[in-house]
């Protein structure tokens, strides 16, 4: 699924190897996230923007 949020548009997944949520940005497939919850994910990827 794809999402906006404060003009950044994202994916979320879940890595079942290490068992954690990644947030992709959209625009950058290169530039994810990780956290053990969804909003964790996405607080990381916004911040690293």
């Amino acid at each position: 699924m794809t999402f906006n949020k404060t003009n950044m548009t994202y994916r979320v997944a879940f890595d079942t190897s290490t068992n954690r949520f990644m947030a992709i940005d959209a625009k950058n497939e290169h530039n994810v996230a990780f956290g053990i919850t969804i909003e964790q994910a996405v607080r990381a990827l916004h911040e690293s923007n």
